[in-house]
């Protein structure tokens, strides 16, 4: 059929404005009347107001014929209670909404409770009553809080009482009964406690389409205080509610109840709003909305993609099913209502709003309710004025340009919230997550027992803030308990850095529980806790879903995540992670590796699956030498895999293989040494009367290692303290159960004879030597350099490290971060010089206790400059020093000694360069309104040459920075930058041109 040009919505709220609104966007209509309206609907572009008589259905039916109007969409309850969308259909007008007898489960509360217990479709404990004696009598004799009073008939201010107590209850009974204003019954009701939030659907009598779920908040203050009201405001979608229950909600909710309607003979058709109640004892239905409520509809139908038209059309033709509503995604709408002021009570009209235009301008939604135009001006004419709506991408974020809207508007005694989806917030500054089997949720503490009442062998009552673990049930006669807590440091930076994060999860269980394997346990649970700079739930599932996994292939229950967004501490997109893990073992089978470790004991070892804990730092700075990224091709055979793929390798999880050889009795001891380097890992386990052995050709060095040891000029020494090389595991066997062990790993692990425990050690502490490493190393990555045609066949000896003199002139330099970066493995430079011109300062006494000489060279003892330059150049050809770092020096160095030295001095500065210079950088930085400064390592030339950049770190400006808060944050990236460039320069992978430029080594 083709498609109506023009529509009529009936109603003058602000949930037939946003009707309205919605429905002038599709191509298919011409024109919408709204009728009676208000200002807002009153000739504004496709829609305009219509004074028709609504009440009068033949008007109706008349004022459609005579305009050609080809849908009506009815906003108000109370006429889909009178029948408007039976009497239009009968006259051939096409009428969006349910007929009267389906709209009973709106407007007759008595024909709702009972159609709901005839269905068993759960809802609060009631009964109807007639007699207000009797009603009064039932409040005060019932067992359970019985507060709630509604009375029978259409949707109104006062249609539902929530009283404070029984007496209140019964006043209220009173009042309706004599008034008769409801009709002559009233329902009493169950108060219940919990989570309420509106579940709406489209239906055509048989599909059910949902849309995401909603919360108003009917209190007229902030916090929930004040009295009820008709809504003001609300927010959609809801976080608190998790994904498997939606889906309940819509199965066992929604389409059961329409589904019943049909049964019973009466096909709901239209738009239908549950109030529901989230409850310790599940979900509750409190009644139901036979259209769209308000102010719901302002924040659903701003999220409803598809052409709202189009939509309607489908649901009235009965083909709902090929035409599926689809919502926006990671978007959230809040909705403010801005009230009259005496509202919900007596309230005064006629006052001027103004800054309509303004909020407009701010990219926001002003739905008009209680407004009409007098002489061209917008003036109050209702309770609820105007519904100011903002969608952005996160609730916190909308609720923020919501309240930047109603900043905007005045009128006259405005009242109206600021904390518009507070709940929601909460959640997301606070969240728990919930996962059992491959159940993964997301939801709110309140709302956590919900999950529960979903899940196979699980009870409501267990609680809401804590999980539990029934340890009798596990098994165990005399169990002891062994708990570890770890976190991935570095390699999170990189997981961040590659926005890859599915193998996180998986690591941080591995790291956990294969440590606790060190005393025989098995893990039972597993937990998590995320500290976030913003919550980005999209990644934080993903790492769910590698914990969830990882926790099965572990045999452990991982009992949920908590998540906390830190402000302030960590920066968008940046998270920290941190794993929890309970485990058990029998008192009898407790590993005591310390005790048990004897002469001629075999070390097995298990293969490793990477690099896990250490060494990253190292990495790091071969990656910044080479000029390579994260992105970038990963060495020799390691197929299409980049650096990052190959850095991020998670952990081996052992326990599955490894807990029944623990248990047969045969391991004297275990020792996860992966995230160790392989020297510290095994001498964990071993007594320090005794020694050990490994033979690197023993096993197979990974490929990934062999590059590391090239590349980052390491010695075997440092290879063997920092790095696992390709060993995850220890176990230590006695020697004639050796093979039987072995071959009871090899099932399921690869795995080799690696060592063996020697003679007791007399030198002071265990002695672990690791022979045939720079063998294993480089035939291990001797395919790599014949497939790269690397002419060599052997390693070229180790460089030796660069000498560097730092020349200071006091306290606060980068000094201690030269020193500590010197001494890590890796390094390319070594201090074996500290000069001062100033005699007795501190730095000179830490440099002799790091063990590095120093000299006192006075600059006042001396004639000139160059007389005090050149003092400082024999001590410096006396240490053969080939690099200068000027760490706080505050002398300038003369023309003859800089161009000596030329290429070979760095220093810091506390500026961005070029952007800023000077000594009153960041006076500059603060005056200019600069967002970002920071510091910048560059060669020392003369005066008139250009600045030669080596590296920068940025810093952020804070709001409230001062210039002395600020110097600080700079100063800490000083520490960070100076070694870095100082390895860059020693490494030779950056150099000072003839020109005075820069250069990288290609």
């Amino acid at each position: 059929r083709l498609m109506a040009d023009r529509v009529l919505v009936i109603g003058s709220g602000g949930r037939e404005h946003a009707l309205a609104w919605k429905l002038a966007q599709s191509p298919h209509v011409k024109h919408v009347f709204v009728a009676p309206g208000n200002a807002g609907t009153a000739d504004s572009g496709k829609i305009s107001n219509s004074a028709v008589l609504v009440s009068n259905h033949t008007i109706v039916i008349q004022f459609c014929k005579d305009h050609n109007i080809g849908l009506v969409v009815v906003g108000q309850e109370a006429l889909l209670a009178a029948g408007i969308v039976d009497d239009l259909r009968a006259a051939g007008v096409r009428c969006f909404g349910p007929s009267a007898k389906a709209a009973q489960l709106a407007s007759n509360a008595s024909f709702t409770k009972a159609f709901l217990d005839r269905h068993g479709i759960p809802t609060p404990r009631w009964k109807a009553f007639t007699n207000p004696q009797e009603a009064c009598r039932f409040i005060i004799s019932t067992d359970f809080p019985a507060r709630v009073v509604r009375a029978r008939g259409p949707a109104a201010r006062k249609e539902v009482t929530i009283a404070a107590s029984k007496e209140e209850a019964c006043r209220a009974v009173q009042e309706i009964m004599q008034d008769r204003m409801f009709g002559d019954m009233v329902v009493i009701e169950e108060l219940l406690q919990g989570e309420e939030l509106s579940c709406l659907c489209f239906t055509d009598g048989v599909t059910v389409a949902s849309m995401p779920p909603a919360q108003a908040h009917k209190r007229l203050l902030d916090g929930d205080q004040g009295p009820n009201t008709g809504g003001m405001g609300a927010y959609c979608p809801v976080p608190q509610v998790p994904e498997v229950l939606l889906e309940k909600i819509n199965d066992a909710i929604l389409q059961h109840v329409v589904d019943s309607m049909r049964q019973e003979g009466t096909a709901y058709v239209g738009v239908l709003q549950t109030g529901l109640m989230l409850t310790r004892d599940g979900v509750k239905i409190l009644n139901f909305k036979c259209q769209f409520g308000d102010p719901q509809c302002q924040v659903i139908l701003s999220l409803l993609k598809n052409d709202f038209y189009e939509v309607i059309q489908a649901t009235i033709d009965g083909k709902l099913c090929s035409f599926m509503p689809a919502w926006s995604e990671n978007s959230t709408a809040v909705c403010v209502v801005m009230a009259s002021p005496g509202y919900p009570g007596e309230y005064d009209k006629g006052m001027e709003v103004t800054g309509l235009l303004q909020a407009k301008e701010l990219g926001l939604q002003v739905f008009h309710a209680g407004t009409t135009l007098k002489d061209g001006r917008v003036v109050t004419s209702g309770g609820r004025v105007l519904s100011i709506t903002a969608v952005k991408e996160d609730l916190m974020k909308a609720l923020g340009e919501a309240n930047r809207g109603v900043a905007a508007i005045r009128f006259k005694g405005a009242t109206y919230r600021k904390d518009i989806g507070h709940r929601g917030i909460r959640l997301l500054k606070h969240s728990l997550y919930v996962s059992k089997g491959t159940s993964r949720n997301r939801c709110q503490s309140k709302v956590l027992n919900l999950l529960f009442l979903f899940v196979s062998g699980s009870h409501s009552e267990v609680g809401g803030f804590a999980r539990f673990f029934d340890l009798k049930a596990s098994g165990y006669d005399d169990p002891i308990l062994v708990s570890q807590t770890k976190g991935l440091g570095p390699k999170l930076q990189i997981a961040q850095v590659c926005k890859s994060h599915d193998t996180i999860g998986r690591d941080l269980v591995a790291m956990c529980v294969n440590d606790i394997l060190a005393q025989g346990a098995e893990p039972l649970f597993f937990l998590s806790y995320f500290a976030w700079g913003k919550i980005d739930v999209e990644v934080t599932e993903t790492i769910k879903e590698g914990i969830a996994e990882a926790c099965r292939d572990a045999g452990c229950a991982f009992l949920g995540s908590e998540m906390t967004e830190v402000t302030g501490m960590y920066s968008s997109g940046e998270y920290d992670l941190t794993g929890f893990v309970v485990g058990a073992v029998e008192r009898g089978q407790m590993l005591l590796g310390l005790q048990r470790a004897d002469e001629e004991d075999l070390l097995i070892g298990l293969a490793s699956s990477g690099i896990h804990g250490r060494g990253f730092t190292i990495i790091r700075k071969i990656l910044l030498m080479s000029s390579l990224h994260y992105s970038s091709p990963a060495p020799g055979s390691c197929g299409d895999k980049t650096l990052g793929d190959i850095l991020l390798t998670p952990a081996k999880v052992y326990s599955p293989s490894l807990l029944p050889v623990l248990r047969s009795g045969h391991v004297k001891a275990f020792a996860y040494v992966a995230e160790k380097g392989l020297l510290e890992g095994i001498s964990r386990i071993l007594p320090e009367h005794v020694s050990a052995v490994l033979d690197a050709l023993s096993w197979k060095v990974p490929e990934i290692f062999c590059w590391i040891y090239r590349e980052g000029n390491l010695s075997v020494e440092e290879m063997a303290q920092t790095f696992n090389c390709g060993i995850g595991a220890v176990l230590v066997v006695q020697k004639d159960l050796a093979q039987h062990v072995l071959k009871d790993i090899q099932r399921h692990e690869e795995a080799w004879l690696i060592g063996r425990v020697l003679a007791p050690c007399h030198t002071g502490g265990c002695q672990i030597e690791v022979k045939n490493l720079l063998e294993a190393l480089q035939l291990n990555s001797s395919h790599h350099l014949l497939n790269n045609s690397v002419a060599e066949s052997q390693y070229q000896p180790r460089k030796n490290k660069v000498k560097v003199a730092v020349l200071i002139s006091g306290t606060g330099t980068n000094l201690a971060a030269l020193i500590s970066y010197a001494k890590e493995p890796g390094s390319c430079a070594q201090v074996v010089l500290v000069i001062s011109n100033k005699s007795g300062v501190e730095e000179l006494r830490n440099a002799a206790r790091a063990g590095i000489p120093t000299r006192v060279i006075d600059h006042k003892l001396y004639g000139s400059r160059s007389e005090f330059d050149s003092t400082i150049d024999r001590v410096l050809e006396e240490f053969s020093v080939e690099l200068i770092c000027l760490s706080g020096f505050m002398r300038i160095l003369s023309s003859p000694f800089l161009r000596k030295w030329k290429g070979k001095i760095l220093n810091a500065s506390p500026s961005l360069f070029p952007s800023v210079k000077g000594r009153k950088s960041h006076q500059q930085a603060l005056q200019s309104g600069l967002k970002v400064t920071g510091c910048t390592v560059h060669f020392v030339q003369e005066e008139s040459s250009p600045k030669a950049v080596i590296h920068q770190e940025p810093v952020s400006v804070k709001a409230d920075d001062t210039e002395e808060t600020l110097s600080e944050r700079v100063k800490e990236a000083e520490c960070r930058a100076f070694p870095i460039a100082l390895q860059l320069v020693a490494s030779g992978a950056v150099q000072l041109g003839a020109d005075g430029k820069t250069y990288w080594k290609q």
